[in-house]
């Protein structure tokens, strides 16, 4: 599994990676809180160059919104995980899926950067109603104790993973709340309570999700006085492009790659990640999940979507139940 733009490289086994603010979120307003679309409101997916980054970005766009997409793949600069997806790609998607996309080549390890992302946000929208921290781009060591990881990687590891989503927080975060309701999403892999019982593929990469967990119960302590919301969420087993790539499939044949990994019937597309931001976005409750672990299976169940096949998968209730004890693979009954 994998959520990160930047992210999505297999390894041996999977690896993961409410209304916005607006008239009916506020006293005395006659608007329903259902509202069907996100239009008028302004996201920033931090991190939306690929992966769960771009199928949250291109839901948003789906929903009507307009969203910020930044990375450092540009179509003239690729990061170091070097990969052909792009920002302006991810951009456009989001406008053909009907919202508008606005691609920004942003390093967010350097604060100047994204002081400037935030304040071109405040000057050409005049608010932020959404924060999606899914940056990520470092290499993964698989199955490597911390005395056997490069220090060099392991550090920088947790500086990709941690220090992007402060920086990008402590300058996105006062135009975020400057509007009642606003949403912070901060993308992980495995939910709170999966990781805390097990290890997670090397020292580093487990202190980096753990530690994206926490960000989010800490930020929800500090929003909800300005009744904006913040929790973690991560997708499943995820498709993204370098998973696909590595399978030998693409989205259109994914289910080939089972014959060879069968417990890959779980996997998900991007956009069911995406759809369960939008989800959190348009509900009214949403302040209820502030602090939680929430993942996209059951996010899904709550609020009755589903991937681009019409399933629901539930893949960390899967991994729980049937992978990890050894079973057969057997998607019956959690997708």
């Amino acid at each position: 599994m994998g959520v990160s733009a930047e992210r999505g490289t297999p390894g041996p086994g999977p690896v993961a990676e409410s209304d916005l603010p607006g008239s009916s979120d506020l006293p005395g307003s006659s608007v329903p809180s259902d509202l069907s679309d996100l239009s008028g409101r302004v996201a920033l997916v931090a991190g939306g160059t690929r992966g769960a980054g771009r199928g949250i970005a291109v839901q948003l766009g789906a929903a009507g919104a307009t969203v910020y997409v930044t990375g450092r793949t540009s179509g003239s600069e690729r990061s170091e995980m070097d990969r052909p997806e792009t920002i302006e790609e991810t951009a456009a998607l989001v406008d053909a899926a009907g919202g508008r996309g606005i691609p920004v080549q942003v390093d967010h390890l350097d604060p100047d950067r994204v002081s400037a992302l935030v304040a071109r946000i405040a000057s050409e929208q005049g608010a932020l109603h959404i924060l999606v921290n899914d940056i990520w781009g470092a290499e993964i060591e698989w199955n490597k104790t911390v005395w056997e990881s490069s220090l060099d990687t392991g550090l920088h590891t947790l500086r990709l993973a941690v220090d992007t989503h402060a920086i990008t927080s402590h300058f996105a975060l006062p135009l975020l709340i400057e509007t009642p309701g606003g949403l912070v999403v901060e993308m992980t892999d495995g939910t709170q309570e999966y990781n805390a019982s097990r290890y997670r593929v090397s020292f580093f990469y487990d202190l980096a999700k753990a530690a994206v967990n926490r960000m989010a119960f800490a930020l929800a302590h500090e929003l909800a006085p300005h009744r904006a919301t913040a929790v973690a969420l991560t997708p499943g087993w995820l498709r993204s492009e370098a998973m696909l790539q590595a399978h030998g499939v693409t989205e259109a044949t994914w289910r080939d790659a089972i014959a060879h990994s069968p417990h890959f019937a779980i996997s998900e597309s991007p956009a069911y990640v995406g759809r369960a931001v939008v989800a959190l976005a348009r509900h009214a409750d949403r302040a209820r999940w502030n602090g939680k672990s929430l993942s996209s299976g059951h996010l899904a169940q709550v609020y009755d979507f589903t991937d681009v096949d019409g399933s629901r998968p539930d893949a960390w209730r899967y991994l729980t139940e049937v992978q990890d004890p050894g079973l057969p693979a057997d998607v019956t009954g959690y997708r």
